[in-house]
């Protein structure tokens, strides 16, 4: 799997978090203030935790990129990873999109 570089990795993580509800997207915002480091590792942790039990109810498999998004601000190589993970997820999300609309 190739890594993205840095900032194409920060380039797609700041476009796909426009993407989020805007709720979502403020609630991001405030944790990925710099001072709110203390905040933002456990609540990352968390959020991925609750990604792997996506299984049970309330949570689910959309914790674990949030997760990873706000972890990988705090660990620069993360990011990177994040990126080169996220970077194939979506391609195949908008192939399999792209192929339900042609279905209907």
């Amino acid at each position: 799997m190739k890594f993205p570089s840095a900032e194409e990795a920060e380039r797609w993580i700041v476009e796909h978090e426009k993407k989020l509800p805007h709720r979502l997207r403020r609630i991001l915002d405030w944790l990925r203030a710099p001072r709110r480091r203390w905040l933002r590792i456990p609540v990352a942790v968390l959020l991925m935790l609750g990604g792997v039990f996506s299984f049970l109810p309330i949570l689910g498999i959309w914790m674990l990129p949030v997760g990873a998004l706000l972890l990988s601000q705090d660990i620069p190589w993360f990011k990177r990873a994040t990126a080169a993970a996220m970077i194939p997820i979506q391609a195949a999300w908008n192939r399999w999109r792209a192929r339900r609309v042609r279905k209907s």
